[in-house]
């Protein structure tokens, strides 16, 4: 697990760096970072000119269906198609079969990804038992045994006492609560974006309140008790407004979007295609340019992909049957280098929302290229040309609205602690 990266442009929003620099790693740990540097007896050797090369891309919310839904997604699938997207690290959530809310599907998820992982795998866990929203889980049990945040994801907490008590709860034992916003009643049988295109279609609609009430409350229950929240998928103009409002008044509150959000509206829908369902659902031009501008001005902390695998039983039926969700894992990065095009990012603050927030949010020891820092690295090619294909997917399932897609940017090598567990160049 020596290494020596050389003559690549390094961008470490964690020491503000930004240069062409070496980086040699010695037994799995960054050594340094200069000009010139000697390659270690005994290590390899990439020639990074003309490549990005940033700390391993962190994935804060992705779903990797084990254990229970492996016809789906599993372990060894999840990792490898993250590691294919350039992501050194995944976060997975608990909403497997069984839900993951005891310390015995967590222990299992950690030994699995020890055993069989390309990458790292950090579990989180369920608010409540069996995330039914009724009695709150054992979160000292699961963090102890390796979570890193607790989450109904797939399901709000609706009652606004027990989310309190979440809150207060996390706070005491030092793990981060991330919140599903939706307002239920107000969701109803809306199956996409309560909008113009849903009308065209006959579908019936979400409307973009049902996120924006459920957030509004997640947020001053967590300035009441003082407790940090983290809020998933923010998808609304109104959404993005809440939280820069909170964040102003000082509130310990922080978000992440996934690319779908800033990448697509709701027209994709058209033609009833399911691979553009998903909850919360594709909203309107108005909403992805809030989520850009949120991006932006930095009130969006983290991109994170919702990496949602489902069989193609499960999506190729009516648009009403159809299950919520879609991939990302694999498309994520060359979707947010779209964001750099646009000047809505530099490459410092796409690092800092693919790597450095998600890793503080979650409180890991990743995200940094410091001296003595594990060494994940992902070696970027900004300008690498390639096509959304089935056969060319790692993940299990297929189910991505970017198939037959031409993408611009992709890793080249993705490092975990110093070995190289993809290559694409």
């Amino acid at each position: 697990m020596n290494l020596l990266i050389k003559g690549g442009r390094v961008i470490d929003p964690s020491q503000n760096i930004d240069e062409t620099l070496d980086v040699l790693v010695v037994e799995g740990k960054i050594k340094e970072l200069g000009k010139g540097l000697k390659a270690p007896q005994g290590g390899d050797v990439i020639d990074a000119k003309g490549l990005l090369v940033t700390p391993g891309l962190l994935d804060m919310h992705v779903h990797l269906r084990d254990p229970g839904l492996e016809y789906k997604e599993d372990i060894v699938t999840g990792t490898r198609a993250a590691a294919a997207g350039g992501f050194t690290s995944v976060a997975c959530m608990p909403n497997t079969k069984p839900v993951n809310d005891n310390k015995a599907i967590t222990s299992y998820i950690v030994a699995k990804a020890k055993a069989e992982g390309t990458v790292n795998v950090f579990p989180i866990g369920a608010i409540t038992q069996g995330s039914k929203g009724e009695t709150l889980a054992e979160m000292g049990d699961m963090k102890e045994a390796g979570c890193v945040a607790v989450s109904d994801d797939g399901r709000p907490v609706a009652n606004a006492e027990l989310m309190r008590r979440a809150l207060e709860y996390a706070k005491g034992m030092g793990i981060m609560v991330i919140a599903h916003s939706e307002e239920i009643a107000l969701v109803g049988e809306g199956v996409m974006n309560e909008g113009f295109t849903a009308t065209e279609l006959g579908l019936k609609g979400i409307p973009r309140v049902a996120e924006d009430i459920a957030v509004a409350r997640d947020v001053y229950l967590a300035e009441y008790t003082n407790s940090p929240l983290h809020v998933a998928h923010v998808s609304t103009k109104g959404s993005v407004r809440i939280i820069r409002d909170a964040k102003a008044r000082g509130a310990k509150v922080t978000c992440e979007t996934a690319p779908h959000y800033f990448s697509l509206t709701d027209d994709a829908v058209r033609g009833y295609d399911t691979s553009a369902k998903m909850n919360p659902p594709l909203r309107e031009a108005d909403d992805v340019a809030a989520i850009k501008t949120g991006l932006f001005d930095g009130t969006i902390d983290a991109i994170a992909t919702d990496h949602a695998p489902h069989h193609l039983d499960e999506k190729d039926v009516e648009f009403n049957l159809a299950l919520n969700g879609i991939i990302g894992l694999e498309t994520a990065l060359p979707l947010a280098l779209k964001l750099v095009g646009e000047k809505v990012l530099d490459l410092k603050g796409l690092v800092e929302k693919m790597s450095l927030n998600p890793a503080k949010i979650l409180g890991l020891d990743r995200g940094t290229l410091k001296p003595e820092a594990i060494a994940d690295i992902t070696v970027i090619d900004p300008e690498q040309e390639w096509t959304v294909t089935p056969e060319g997917l790692a993940s299990k399932s297929k189910n991505s609205p970017w198939l037959g897609a031409k993408m611009k940017g992709a890793a080249v090598y993705t490092i975990v602690a110093g070995k190289v567990v993809y290559k694409n160049a």
